[in-house]
């Protein structure tokens, strides 16, 4: 038997819960699967796939048993289609399981007259048979070849489940009783191939969940397995390459991978067809599995589902667009922002998932099922701080539009680089895992989440630039072809406002009312002044509603109060919105004490149940996890998992060894897999033979038959004679070889060295010249150790009359391995267990000097746990330094950082407490998340500590501020989020359901509460102080004193004629000196040559007289005001009285003083001019007044 690939394994289960094992295996299933399922079963293992013609069998593709080389042809062809594949199962205690062993057709023996099969073959009485005709055969060794092998009468002497069988042979034990046999007592201990010593079924391997009686017999059991196993594609290929049935082809080795492949299928496809077809199987589920079928369905499910793609991104379109949009002001709406931010976000989606395909980086189940949603989610929230930002901006600012996008660039520039800085810092300490699939998962996110950053950073500013073109010029959001019409109406609002600049003062019309102006210069790095018209008595605000006005660098720096008092929004009840809501109602409540108080209780207790839920985690992900329901491969893992415990693994001895003259250390190292209480052991308490035991034991029977032939004198030092045996002549040629190329024989060793002394170490001189030998003459040996040497051994086969005596010496070997079963692995605890022991014993021999390792599907699947808590460690300990690193360094306060990343440590805390909790085992996917929700988990905290820090006043107004500007967005990031994460629950995989929607939905909602509640309330009580700290006011900037200015010549009046508005290029210009010379004053005012310097704070009371004919809408400069009716004449008359305390400064004229003196009295004698464009005036003074 030679080895096979791993995807070259079938395995067939019969499962039932419950029944008594001889009520279920003999008139239920053994009988039915005599006379019908074994039927099918070697239907099955029969049938044929054609491709590229001829047709293929299984039986040319299963794994064969391996022949002797020599042989007369006749015994030769008879062996060609005798010898079976090998099948698993556990007919083979039963003379039933030689129907599966065919062969297709019965041979046909000349001098017997017979055909035979396995149903009636009994090797040993036919060999006898033949022996009586005097062949010139050598049968003696074909009978020590059998012997070696176990063959002996094959299956005529076990019992059979249905004695009536007219096939039943007579010499089975219970064919004369015609009783049933005891079915438990012959599944006890495991079944027996036809070659007994090297097929040997463990019973673990075959018979599932299992009761056993005080003596050890099975007396119940739930379910049956059996396993085909197939060639590995370079063994078809060899098998094939030299035959007729491929010479037509272009035979390679990817052919041969593909026919094995397509077997599989058209066998998984046979076995629902028949079970489909024929409800013979009763109460029981037959279930067919193969690597090939498994791989094909999670390829299938690991191609992007474009249809569910599609899906979220037009949610997530529609979502930003309802939300953004202000139905009831459509030119300020934002749905068309926030429509081409998902847009923006979902193109940097597909770039950075390209730019992954061209860095090599491949696509699995986790790219295209995960990937693309949470990346939308993560990318989607850094563009709604940005929208939130620009609509508080251009609600309260005079400055022109690409001023504008700068200031709201500036404001959340920071926010959006930190947390995108600490996303990817998350996602490549997440790589640290050790698990190759979820590591391509941590690198792709990173590089989206780049692209995201890079994309709202630098393309997005410009879709904000253009929305503010677009009010400017009144236009309607997402209709920017439509201008509002001055009757057009929108619902819940009484007129469609147009935007018109900013910088126009608010005219009443008749009639007059006063009202009162306060003017405050802000901090020093301000360049302009705040004026705040005070509202009117109530009865007549809805008459003569007004509004302040005013611009800043940062809204957070203003006057909260002045904001609230003078701010008025019609419509109120109809206007409700997350920051209104944090405003007025959640920023209140958080900074009352016994809120703090029961907050901070909570914060501990919950940390306590974490803690205890932490303790309660335990390891462990199900194969049928990763497998998608509904298919027969989630069935027979979820029923493989619950009544097999069986698995095979390999111990892998390498390279850099000295193989000839460490023998006995590798015995120490297989007998030492002794100790693992895991590993299955033979009838004799020991473990079965390894490749190195088998080759010993094959050379001492050569050097046995060549003793026998030396002492007969059949051999001499020279030669040997007709009488000697085939064994002692092949014995004579190996120990002629000396092992070195130069000089490879030497007769005289016959009498000087032995095949293998009397310690059992074999000759190491000419070690390498008897593993050529073994390999190629005992091949059914060598094929059962499973060996897999690499170098393979160069091929030499024996001949009694070839008298060459030179045998090929093979390469050193630099890989082999040794097969070991485990058993009793039903949950994740008895594997890590067992695999800690293994690896364990694997490092002792390592530090003795055998370079080895364990292989096989639990240490590829299962060695994750091994280390898996102590890389989760390591990676959140990097991705939380990574954190504290980015926001000490860009914030340049420790404390702040630190709050930041104990608040993160909370979040995952809670989270890992939470799994436990709710029996989410901790595996790889789980724990790359923990280390995620570092980065994700920045988003609800860093936002609100960034807004705490920079904003004045005590910690309970700051975090008032901070919330009511960061309330929105944050809550806005976490539907988003919750929206991308919604499509995972649609997934055909039960771990993205379980984990990753189930944990992702979680550390959002935790993410919530701790960033919107425990940690504001923490930042209130010990937060960082302010990056600005008042000296004279605790709430805001002391206002300073202005400069002396230089001599400047009055204008003739204060009368200002109508000016166009600013162009940008005059913009700064326009707010270069705060003044008060847009205030009109009254006609043949006195001007002095004199500069006089206001103090900042003024009371200004205005009267405005104008007709009310006919209106024309303007806008207020906030975003929440309607429009008064303004007059349509060309003249508008306005008193203004102004009372202040003025400090005089006089100054010596400078030079040119004079000249600009007569451009002054030039100014007044054309002031008398001024009067038609009084209107103008006012809308002159409302832009300087701003």
């Amino acid at each position: 038997m030679r080895i096979h690939s791993p995807r070259g394994r079938i395995k067939i289960n019969y499962f039932r819960v419950g029944g008594d094992l001889a009520a279920l295996f003999v008139p239920l299933v053994f009988w039915n699967l005599e006379t019908e399922r074994h039927v099918l079963l070697a239907q099955y293992s029969e049938f044929r796939c054609t491709l590229y013609r001829p047709s293929k069998s299984q039986a040319a593709a299963r794994r064969d048993t391996q022949k002797p080389a020599e042989e007369m042809a006749v015994l030769f062809s008879i062996f060609e289609n005798i010898i079976p594949c090998a099948i698993i199962t556990p007919l083979d205690c039963f003379w039933e399981g030689s129907k599966l062993l065919g062969p297709d057709y019965p041979v046909h023996i000349p001098v017997l007259g017979s055909k035979v099969r396995w149903t009636n073959l009994n090797p040993f009485k036919l060999i006898e048979q033949i022996k009586g005709f005097n062949f010139m055969f050598p049968f003696d060794t074909l009978e020590d070849f059998m012997k070696r092998a176990g063959i002996s009468n094959g299956y005529q002497g076990k019992p059979c489940l249905d004695p009536s069988d007219t096939e039943c042979p007579e010499t089975a034990p219970n064919k004369m009783s015609g009783q049933v046999p005891d079915i438990g007592a012959e599944l006890t201990g495991g079944c027996y191939g036809f070659a007994a010593k090297y097929m040997h079924w463990p019973e673990d391997l075959i018979v599932g969940g299992t009761s056993k009686n005080k003596t050890g017999h099975l007396h119940r059991a739930h379910a049956l397995q059996t396993v085909i196993q197939l060639m590995g594609e370079r063994e078809l290929y060899d098998f094939w390459s030299e035959t007729y049935k491929v010479h037509h082809l272009d035979w390679t080795q990817e052919k041969a991978s593909l026919v094995l492949e397509m077997w599989q299928r058209r066998f998984a496809q046979e076995v629902r067809r028949q079970m489909n077809a024929d409800n013979i199987t009763g109460p029981y589920n037959v279930y067919a599995f193969s690597t090939s079928t498994l791989n094909d369905i999670l390829t299938q499910f690991s191609e992007l589902n474009i249809p569910k793609v599609v899906t979220c991104y037009i949610f997530m379109v529609i979502y930003a667009g309802v939300v953004l949009l202000r139905w009831y002001d459509p030119v300020r709406s934002q749905a068309g922002v926030g429509v081409a931010g998902v847009m923006l976000v979902s193109m940097t989606v597909a770039a950075g998932l390209g730019f992954c395909a061209l860095l090599g980086i491949a696509f699995n189940a986790s790219t295209t099922q995960i990937v693309p949603f949470l990346a939308l989610g993560l990318g989607v929230d850094d563009m709604f701080l940005i929208v939130h930002t620009y609509a508080e901006e251009e609600a309260t600012s005079v400055l022109c539009p690409h001023e504008q996008t700068g200031i709201v660039l500036k404001r959340t520039g920071l926010n959006v680089l930190l947390t995108a800085l600490s996303n990817m810092c998350a996602f490549f300490a997440a790589a640290i895992i050790p698990v190759p699939a979820l590591r391509v998962f941590s690198l792709q996110a990173a590089v989206l989440v780049m692209f995201n950053l890079a994309a709202v950073l630098l393309v997005f500013p410009a879709v904000v630039s253009l929305d503010l073109r677009r009010r400017r010029a009144g236009r309607i959001d997402l209709l920017c072809c439509c201008l509002p019409s001055p009757g057009g109406s929108w619902p819940c609002a009484s007129r469609v406002t147009a935007a018109v600049p900013r910088k126009m003062t608010r005219v009443v019309p008749e009639p007059p009312k006063k009202l009162q102006a306060i003017t405050r210069a802000l901090p020093p790095d301000r360049q302009q002044t705040v004026t705040v018209l005070a509202s009117p008595p109530p009865a007549t605000l809805l008459q003569t509603p007004e509004c302040w006005v005013g611009s800043t660098r940062e809204l957070l720096t203003l006057d909260l109060e002045k904001g609230r008092s003078s701010e008025f929004r019609p419509y109120d009840c109809l206007r409700w919105s997350l920051t209104r809501l944090a405003t007025n109602h959640y920023a209140p409540l958080i900074t009352k004490s016994p809120f703090k108080v029961i907050t901070m209780i909570g914060l501990v207790t919950i940390l306590a149940a974490s803690i205890w839920g932490v303790t309660k985690v335990s390891d462990g992900l199900d194969l049928t996890d990763i497998v998608p329901q509904n298919t027969d491969e989630h069935a027979f893992l979820s029923a493989q998992g619950q009544y097999f415990g069986f698995y095979n693994i390999y111990a892998v001895t390498m390279g850099d060894f000295e193989y000839p003259t460490n023998q006995r250390l590798l015995y120490d190292y297989h007998e030492g897999f002794m100790r693992v209480p895991s590993v299955i052991k033979n009838d004799d308490g020991g473990l079965p033979d390894f490749w190195l035991s088998m080759f010993r034991e094959w050379l001492i029977g050569l050097q046995k038959a060549f003793d026998r032939d030396w002492s007969r004198g059949s051999i001499t030092q020279e030669r040997w004679f007709q009488n000697a045996s085939d064994e002692g002549i092949l014995g004579y040629k190996l120990l002629v070889q000396t092992g070195h190329v130069d000089n490879p024989i030497d007769k005289s060793l016959v009498t000087q060295v032995r095949l293998v002394d009397t310690e059992g170490i074999i000759n190491p001189k000419a070690f390498y010249n008897y593993l050529s030998a073994w390999a190629s003459n005992d091949a059914l040996a060598y094929g059962a150790s499973q060996a897999n040497f690499r170098p393979e051994p160069r091929p030499w086969f024996h001949a009694a009359s070839d008298f060459e005596l030179k045998i090929p010496k093979s390469a050193p070997l630099i890989y082999a391995q040794i097969p070991l079963y485990l058993h009793g692995l039903s949950n994740t605890e008895r594997i890590t267990r067992a695999l800690g022991q293994v690896r364990a014993l694997c490092r002792k021999f390592e530090e003795r000097g055998l370079p080895n390792y364990p292989s096989g599907i639990p240490f590829l699947f299962w060695e994750q746990y091994l280390g898996l808590r102590q890389s989760l460690g390591l990676a959140l300990l990097c991705a939380l330094g990574a954190v504290f690193l980015v926001v000490s360094v860009l914030l340049l306060s420790l404390w702040a950082a630190t709050l930041v990343v104990g608040a993160l440590a909370a979040i995952v805390l809670q989270l890992l407490g939470l799994m436990g909790v709710l029996g989410i085992k901790l595996s790889a996917v789980p724990a790359v998340l923990l280390v995620v929700a570092v980065g994700i988990g920045v988003h609800f905290t860093l936002h609100i500590c960034l807004g705490f820090v920079s904003s004045i006043g005590c910690r309970n107004r700051r975090i008032s501020l901070a919330l009511e500007h960061m309330f929105a967005p944050i809550m806005h990031g976490a539907l988003t989020t919750l929206l991308g994460v919604f499509m995972l629950a649609f997934s055909e995989f039960d771990f993205i359901v379980s984990y990753f929607f189930s944990v992702l939905v979680t550390l959002v909602l935790i993410g919530l509460v701790n960033g919107l509640v425990f940690f504001p309330v923490l930042l209130s009580l010990i937060g960082p102080a302010a990056e600005v700290v008042p000296y004279d006011h605790p709430d805001r900037i002391s206002t300073p004193s202005p400069p002396p200015s230089p001599v400047r010549t009055r204008v003739g009046s204060c009368r200002v004629s109508k000016v166009a508005p600013p162009r940008r290029g005059q913009c700064n210009r326009l707010h270069a000196e705060p003044s008060l010379t847009t205030i009109t004053e009254e006609g043949n005012s006195w001007h002095s040559t004199h500069e006089i310097v206001v103090q900042p704070e003024l009371v200004v009371e205005t009267t405005t007289y104008g007709p009310t004919q006919k209106t024309l809408s303007e806008s207020c400069p906030s975003s929440h005001t309607s429009t008064p009716p303004l007059s349509t004449q060309s003249h508008v008359t306005t008193k203004v009285t102004a009372t202040a305390h003025v400090k005089v400064e006089v100054h010596t004229p400078l030079p040119g003083a004079v000249d600009r003196e007569i451009g002054g009295g030039n100014s007044k004698s054309r002031s008398s001019r001024s009067s038609r464009d009084s209107g103008s005036e006012s809308d002159h003074s409302g832009r300087h007044s701003s």
